[in-house]
């Protein structure tokens, strides 16, 4: 029989009726993806897996024991019921199965096995309805048992057991028994690493490797495997991001100097500088000076900017636009949203003034505009006349052409994915590009999600500043704290000031498909989640609230509808502002004062310090308070203190990073895919990642087209190619 290699088709290996399953539960093809299935834990048959503390509402495997079985006719339908219990020695879980009295041949009290199934709860326990299940053998039922001495019987009870990812229609063991199929079909695996890598840094060879990950005889054994297929994991990724930075720096770009005007007069941006009424921060004029050197240069800029909220960081990127406006050419403003894009229209405008307006004649594009204005954007676009264009996805769409786009700036870049920037980008001749974000990030994502990218951060906030207060608000201990909560809005609002009301969801029926929390305790919740329908309903009930206007704003709402609450808010004549997280960034009212977040729980570490970030950018200090159910000690909880003890965005993305689970880190919830990341975790492998990125960077030195390593070559090809590094730029 002809051996398989990685590449090979896995139904040729495992058969069609394994082979599809897995290709609709984990998008498997070949071998190499099964194989790159790995093990989430181990365990043995010998020892048990405790049951206590399981979540409902969740797939689960464990290993655990029979502890006794009985069958009951049911009562209120023809049939009968058996239930077995198995347990761990503690706690005990409850297996039901209706009319399949047979199952009790094989549930003999005291067999060990692996149970995997759906958990819920019914009267109080915790039980698995029709589960799936796979008894070990018993020592004497074992091949060979009368020949087992007990040294033998001991290390056949302390063999690890593989337990895999799974789901109901793919066991745990039904993976296992494809990968051994899998494993003995393998030939000879080729090893992309170059020997001398593997050498320094002790990585067994990579056939091995993945052997004794899915074999393990000891926990030594996959312990070793698990090391060395992660740093290969870090290393590959991190020489795959710094190869697409040193071919990106190798494209032919045109310079965009800072120039002086006709005839020496002075050019936009010294224009712009002089009339500004404030000084630049330090930050701002080194991140500008930065930007301004790379914008000269004939290659173009892949420059991430990342800063606290309220550092001015479009003021940076302005200023850039108008240091390439300078030299004839156009820049775009891609956001995420139109509240986002009109708002960031109107401060480019009023940043302006009429004169450098006139002459620039910037543009809004969104996809909801009336058809003849948008005819008119995309004429003054085409033709050159506008030098500055701000907008949504609209931008990116066909029949969007510029006369000279030389720069590009795309705000709340982790809203985006890769191939939605490059459409931009392939607007112009390898235009110049400029990310934001507002939400910090930690170090060991910045390298893992944005390697490709230089980094400049902006720390330092501008002067006169009046700070944020944020107090959590626990409704459930602290009534009565919850009841001032309008109070105390009241009070802002008759001192002429405005208000924000946050909440998860849009109306009774509709959540907001921006939320970054967790549902985690939906069910438990005492009531329905607040929703910005019902809360304006309910406010202007309110007496305290009496003759001030309360509006609504959300994502589905029409354009024009969105504008007019917008600026009837940036003008005062809106008191409080009920809004979902469609005003989460880049929103400037200076006088509003008090941001109310109801249902706390149900955003993330950098939504809540985002929105907060919303007031306090006046002449008055900001106040945030933070509503929840959560109780006490979950992680829901535990998010929302965090917010509440520091306003330092930076220690908060550390805190955020420990409490998520991997996949919201590097999730890819734009494209609907999954997290390339296998074995490496952001949160605890730091160290091995920027160990690994310069390994990488060492060998590219010396070594920029990987002449020397063919197979390393070969495998970032495959991954550019399927776009796996673009999974990762999409969290």
């Amino acid at each position: 029989m002809t051996q398989a290699t990685l590449d090979t088709r896995l139904d040729g290996v495992v058969g069609a009726r394994t082979a599809k399953p897995l290709q609709r539960a984990f998008e498997m093809l070949t071998v190499g993806d099964l194989l790159h299935h790995f093990p989430r834990r181990y365990s043995r048959r010998g020892e048990l897996t405790p049951l206590r503390g399981l979540p409902t509402g969740e797939q689960i495997t464990v290993v655990a024991q029979v502890l006794d079985v009985r069958e009951r006719r049911m009562q209120r339908r023809n049939g009968s019921l058996l239930e077995a219990r198995i347990t761990d020695g503690t706690g005990t879980l409850t297996l039901t199965f209706f009319n399949q009295q047979w199952r009790s041949r094989e549930l003999v009290a005291g067999r060990r096995g692996i149970f995997a199934g759906k958990v819920s709860e019914y009267r109080g326990n915790l039980q698995l309805q029709h589960p799936e299940y796979e008894l070990f053998e018993n020592r004497d039922e074992a091949p060979g048992a009368e020949q087992l001495d007990e040294a033998a019987a001991k290390a056949w009870a302390e063999t690890p057991v593989p337990i895999y990812p799974a789901t109901a229609q793919m066991p745990s063991w039904t993976i296992q028994r494809a990968v051994e199929l899998a494993l003995d079909a393998l030939g000879p695996v080729a090893d992309p690493l170059p020997a001398e890598i593997r050498d320094a840094e002790g990585v067994m060879a990579y056939g091995r490797a993945l052997e004794l990950i899915h074999r393990p005889q000891t926990d030594a054994d996959w312990r070793g495997a698990q090391q060395s297929l992660r740093f290969r994991e870090a290393f590959e990724l991190q020489l795959a991001l710094l190869d697409r930075r040193r071919r990106a720096g190798l494209e032919s770009s045109t310079p965009r100097p800072l120039t002086s005007g006709a005839a020496g007069e002075p050019g936009p941006l010294d224009r712009f500088d002089a009339a500004l009424p404030f000084d630049l921060t330090g930050d701002q004029r080194l991140a500008g000076d930065t930007i301004s050197a790379e914008l000269a240069q004939p290659h173009p800029m892949h420059r991430l900017l990342q800063g606290e909220v309220g550092s001015g960081k479009t003021l940076v990127a302005l200023r850039a636009m108008l240091q390439v406006a300078g030299s004839g050419g156009q820049s775009a403003l891609l956001a995420p949203t139109e509240v986002l894009a009109a708002q960031h229209f109107r401060s480019i405008t009023e940043a302006l003034g009429p004169d450098l307006t006139a002459e620039l004649n910037p543009v809004l594009l969104t996809g909801r505009m009336p058809a003849a204005e948008r005819k008119r954007a995309l004429l003054s676009l085409a033709s050159g006349t506008c030098r500055i264009a701000v907008g949504t996805h609209a931008l990116i769409s066909e029949g969007v052409a510029f006369y000279d786009l030389g720069f590009i700036v795309v705000d709340e870049q982790h809203r985006f994915g890769v191939e939605q920037r490059e459409a931009l980008r392939r607007k112009g001749a390898s235009p110049h590009v400029l990310a934001m974000t507002a939400t910090p990030i930690p170090r060991t994502v910045a390298l893992t999600a944005f390697g490709d990218l230089e980094v400049t951060t902006i720390r330092e906030l501008p002067p006169g500043r009046q700070g944020i207060e944020t107090f959590t608000v626990p409704e459930l201990e602290m009534p009565n704290r919850a009841a001032r909560v309008w109070a105390r809005a009241a009070e802002d609002l008759a001192g002429g000031r405005q208000v924000y009301v946050v909440c998860p969801a849009i109306s009774a029926g509709e959540v907001d498909p921006e939320l970054d929390g967790d549902e985690a305790g939906a069910e438990e919740r005492p009531r329905p989640l607040a929703n910005v329908e019902d809360t304006v309903a309910e406010l202007r009930r309110r007496p305290e609230f009496a003759g001030v206007q309360i509006e609504g704003l959300d994502g589905g709402m029409a354009s024009d509808e969105k504008d007019r609450v917008m600026r009837g808010f940036a003008d005062g004549r809106i008191g409080v502002l009920v809004a979902t997280t469609v005003i989460e960034v880049g929103v400037n009212v200076p006088n509003a004062t008090i941001m109310i977040v109801r249902d706390a729980d149900r955003f993330g570490i950098s939504q809540l310090h985002q929105l907060r970030g919303r007031v306090g950018r006046g002449e008055h200090p900001g106040l945030c308070l933070v509503m929840t159910t959560a109780e006490q000690g979950s992680v829901a909880r535990e998010r929302i203190e965090a917010v509440a003890a520091t306003s330092d965005g930076f220690a908060l993305a550390e805190v955020d990073l420990e409490l998520r689970r991997e996949g919201d880190i590097l999730g890819t919830a734009q494209s609907g895919g999954r997290s390339t990341l296998r074995l490496l975790r952001v949160a605890e492998h730091g160290e091995l990642i920027a160990h690994a990125r310069e390994v990488a960077a060492a060998l590219l030195e010396h070594d920029p087209e990987l002449e020397t390593a063919p197979g390393l070559a070969e495998l970032i090809a495959r991954e550019h190619e399927a776009g796996l590094l673009d999974n990762l730029a999409k969290s």
